[in-house]
């Protein structure tokens, strides 16, 4: 797997993917960033809590040193329909602002990005 490395000031950062993004015409050459997580934990709700945690000190890392690139958390399909669509996790996602890239990991392909 690829990683985009990022250090500030002192602290290193390892966001699984880094790359130009070329789905759309409207999208065309925007510079990404995706941290893809899997939910396999046996609490949803705790893989959540750190994955929240990892995007948002990824995200202030990347407007410290790389303000054009946007970063994505790539989750499964089922754990998109299955857990992203209750309530408080739609709050959470709408509150912080997720971008989401949501992909079914069988036809290893990209379903949806949710912006």
């Amino acid at each position: 797997m690829i990683q985009f490395y990022l250090k500030v000031n002192d602290v290193e950062f390892y966001i699984d993917l880094g790359a130009e993004r070329l789905i759309a015409a409207e999208k065309a050459g925007q510079k990404i960033a995706i941290e893809i997580k899997s939910f396999l934990g046996a609490s949803e709700v705790r893989e959540f809590h750190l994955a929240l945690g990892q995007i948002l000190n990824y995200r202030l890392a990347l407007k410290k040193e790389d303000p054009e690139r946007v970063l994505y958390l790539a989750i499964p399909q089922d754990t998109y329909e299955d857990f992203f669509t209750r309530q408080f996790i739609q709050d959470s996602v709408a509150e912080y602002k997720l971008k989401l890239l949501i992909f079914n990991s069988i036809q290893q392909e990209v379903i949806l990005w949710e912006e």
